[in-house]
């Protein structure tokens, strides 16, 4: 097999037993998604700047106990690209067609980064289709998005993000239109391998091939335009955010050193029925650094 190909959903699938590469056109978008296992169904959903793969290492065994299908929502991987809807709330609503057209009435439910907020926005409005939720190191956007600082304050701003005082530069960047794709194109492998250096405990933990399967994800400018739209949206986010009630269902909060405490803090008022763990030693990319502990407290949680 050509080098270039060996990072594309067909070569990744491939070496994944039991696993196969799917499609659909759901809500005027077209979304792939990987499938495999059996049991009640289990929907994963992965952040910026990773796409599906991200869950690779706990798949295998996830797809034991259950049917695991792990999403590229809009915008990510090689789901359609449009030039918008990517709030939280057009994203979920992109995951409830996908599940009604799959057959499903409820799911499982669970995502990290930016796939956690589209698993929030699901659980909000589609409670009757999700039987757990699972938040890994982020949650909704919400009010307190907006007080977050564009300086640093002086002397928290080091190789390693600061528990106390975390800094994330690239909230704002992301906001920009045009310039990103510019600068990104064909390199984005330097803001992403900068990224895991700064929100790792141990960025060896991200594998050299992991590392080079997202920044042929995110190479091109088409895929850079339409995630940075997740970001773009939070404003829309935060104003929906205001208008969903509790979260009924049972919840569970994993985190690293930063996120565990940010969702205890921001949960514990909106999910009556709520789980955190703060995981040792570990950053925000939580599935890469700690996959067996997570592995665990998924199959814990979802029983």
């Amino acid at each position: 097999m050509e080098k270039h190909n060996q990072y594309s959903d067909e070569s990744l699938v491939g070496s994944m037993e039991d696993f196969s590469n799917k499609y659909a056109m759901v809500n005027n978008v077209n979304i792939h998604y990987v499938e495999g296992g059996q049991g009640t169904p289990l929907i994963l959903l992965s952040g910026w700047p990773q796409n599906w793969y991200s869950f690779h290492r706990i798949m295998p065994q996830l797809a034991k106990k259950y049917e695991v299908i792990a999403v590229d929502y809009r915008g990510m991987g090689t789901s359609g690209k449009p030039e918008d809807g990517y709030d939280k709330k057009t994203l979920a609503r992109d995951i409830y067609e996908l599940i009604k057209y799959l057959g499903y009435e409820k799911v499982y439910i669970a995502g990290h980064d930016i796939g956690a907020m589209v698993a929030y926005s699901f659980a909000a409005n589609y409670p009757a289709a999700t039987i757990k939720l699972i938040l890994m190191d982020a949650t909704h956007p919400s009010e307190m998005m907006l007080k977050m600082p564009m300086i640093p304050a002086k002397g928290t701003f080091t190789e390693k993000m600061n528990p106390q005082a975390p800094y994330g530069f690239w909230m704002s960047f992301n906001q920009v239109k045009g310039l990103p794709e510019q600068l990104l194109e064909d390199r984005f492998y330097l803001l992403q391998d900068w990224l895991y250096n700064y929100v790792m405990i141990d960025p060896s933990a991200m594998e050299p091939f992991e590392r080079q399967v997202y920044a042929a994800a995110y190479n091109n400018a088409d895929a850079i335009r339409a995630s940075n739209g997740w970001y773009q949206t939070f404003t829309q986010d935060i104003e929906d955010e205001s208008a969903y009630g509790p979260l009924e269902m049972p919840v569970l909060g994993i985190g690293g050193n930063i996120g565990g405490k940010t969702l205890k803090m921001s949960l514990s008022k909106k999910a009556p029925n709520l789980k955190t763990v703060e995981l040792e030693n570990c950053g925000h990319f939580i599935l890469e650094e700690k996959p067996a502990e997570v592995l665990d407290l998924m199959i814990d949680f979802l029983g």
